[in-house]
């Protein structure tokens, strides 16, 4: 185990010590099973940077910068970063085990000074921590109210409740301040934000608390309440519009606004569709999608929700092995001139749809294009796209559910595509398919250096569970390197993304904690 170094005051320590029960002392690295020294701890060789022409998505005026604020690392939900992440230069590999089981760190957003603000999932409820990006020690931790889904998970030993809940804060973002803002497991949503004091210890503070549940059904699993008789719908995901109404989503098809200088709340319903995915905005419009369409959304001038236009999709005959839900596992992505592009659930294929945005775009013109992906009967993704210029990359999920489906050597079929509008808008042609095998991560591109990263698994005759950061160049689709993070299933990142950080390291969630790569020096 690796031990993660004192601060160097006393006062910090025992600051912290007090406030938040522990010390970054007793930080540890994740522990990997046996056979990590029978295998290839990397591969390839260093990659040039190759920096991507383009424009960035739009800042949002009300987010973080690009890069920084949430799981697909801006409002237009591109996956891309505006540095470079590692090279491949004798990558260095560092970890740090955030509980005694599970811990894991999905969603990974940095402060203006660098320092990551994530929220890690433990059987006792989610954390909001703030780490430090070098060593990865705690500097602080907000405890939120444990899910419904872990409660029931616990009393029926039916642990596949907790995988397929994409509820209770994995869905946040940071905001133009710092603030994170993130809907709990109650049905409210906090904004908080994290001070150092004079001794140099830190604290989370929650300076906002909307409560949703005059609008959400809330009669929930609880250890106090074993046996509701009502309805519980858990918030999945919230994001600010360019006017600062931040929106929320729940499981159940509401779709919500929230105005912050008056705290009123509006919402709509829409009955018998079901939305598990985040969903992404822009001056334009609020882009949702549920599991049988796509909508645009705007809001009216109460704050009302407004759908602008709705396109339904082929959802399929049920639910794929991969998939958290019967219907697109993509939230949508907004990029090139005016497109947006999610995935379907169509049986034996699935499809990579672009749609045009704009209000006054005819029914029979919308589709831009349908372009089947991956191999017969094994096709399906639960992971945001990566957009880039008119450039769609997208991998496959098929057959990966949760930590215990990969054991003993085993992996998926994998694949990734990418897939190019054309300049007139005419339609889309396939560029590259690679035979990466990423089962669960929601890969990243840096436009800074022409690489995307997956994280990666393949097949092991020797039963040895082994996890890599692996870079394909955008260009090609050829993997330029590999490199080992750990082996065996707590080093599984279960649906967490890969993120790049503002120093060109990138972190990745695992099942235990979170993982970070970076170039050696």
């Amino acid at each position: 185990m690796v031990r993660r170094a004192l601060h160097c005051a006393v006062a910090p320590v025992l600051a912290f010590t007090v406030m938040y029960g522990v010390t970054p002392a007793q930080a540890e690295g994740i522990p990997k099973t046996p056979g990590h020294r029978l295998i290839s701890n990397y591969d390839g060789a260093p990659a040039a940077p190759a920096p991507l022409p383009g424009e960035a998505p739009p800042q949002h005026p009300h987010l973080a910068p690009n890069g920084r604020s949430g799981m697909h690392s801006d409002a237009a939900g591109s996956a891309t970063s505006p540095w470079s992440g590692p090279l491949g230069k004798d990558p260095k590999v560092t970890s740090e085990k955030i509980a005694a089981l599970g811990g894991e760190c999905a969603t990974a957003t940095f402060d203006a000074g660098g320092r990551l603000v994530t929220v890690c999932g433990t059987f006792s409820g989610f954390k909001v921590k703030l780490l430090e990006p070098r060593t990865l020690a705690t500097l602080a931790e907000y405890q939120l109210p444990q899910r419904s889904s872990t409660v029931e998970a616990i009393t029926s030993l039916d642990f596949s409740k907790i995988f397929k809940d994409t509820s209770g804060g994995a869905y946040f973002y940071l905001d133009n301040q710092d603030r994170a803002v993130l809907a709990d497991s109650r049905q409210h949503i906090l904004r908080l934000s994290h001070t150092q004091n004079p001794e140099g210890g830190w604290r989370f503070t929650v300076d906002d608390d909307w409560d949703l549940t005059g609008q959400v059904p809330h009669d929930c699993v609880t250890w106090t309440n074993l046996r509701p008789s009502g309805t519980c719908d858990p918030v999945t995901s919230v994001m600010p519009d360019w006017n600062g109404l931040i929106w929320w989503v729940t499981r159940q098809g509401r779709v919500g606004t929230v105005d912050p200088a008056t705290s009123r709340i509006r919402s709509v319903r829409l009955d018998g569709e079901e939305i598990q995915n985040s969903f992404s905005v822009a001056e334009d419009g609020v882009s949702i999608v549920s599991d049988h369409a796509l909508y645009s959304f705007r809001a009216a001038a109460d704050g009302a929700p407004e759908v602008q236009w709705r396109q339904a999709y082929d959802r399929g005959a049920g639910a794929k092995p991969g998939s958290v839900n019967q219907g697109s596992g993509t939230t949508p992505d907004l990029f090139g001139d005016g497109y947006v592009a999610i995935t379907d659930n169509a049986d034996d294929r699935m499809n990579v749809l672009v749609y045009r945005r704009g209000t006054d775009v005819p029914a029979d013109r919308r589709l831009v294009c349908k372009v089947p992906v991956f191999g017969s009967g094994a096709s399906t993704t639960d992971n945001s796209l990566i957009t880039w210029g008119n450039s769609i990359v997208v991998e496959n999920n098929y057959g990966y559910e949760n930590v215990t489906t990969l054991l003993l050597g085993k992996s998926v079929v994998g694949g990734a595509s990418r897939i190019d509008v054309r300049p007139d808008g005419s339609g889309c042609d396939t560029v590259w398919q690679s035979p990466v095998r990423a089962p669960s991560v929601v890969p990243k591109l840096s436009t800074a250096n022409g690489l995307l990263y997956f994280y990666e698994k393949e097949p092991n005759s020797w039963g040895i569970d082994a996890w890599y950061l692996t870079a394909v160049d955008f260009r090609t689709g050829e993997r330029r390197w590999r490199r080992l993070t750990g082996t065996g299933p707590l080093y599984d990142n279960n649906w967490a993304p890969i993120t790049l950080g503002p120093d060109g390291t990138a972190y990745v969630g695992v099942f235990n904690g979170i993982v970070a790569v970076r170039d050696a020096g």
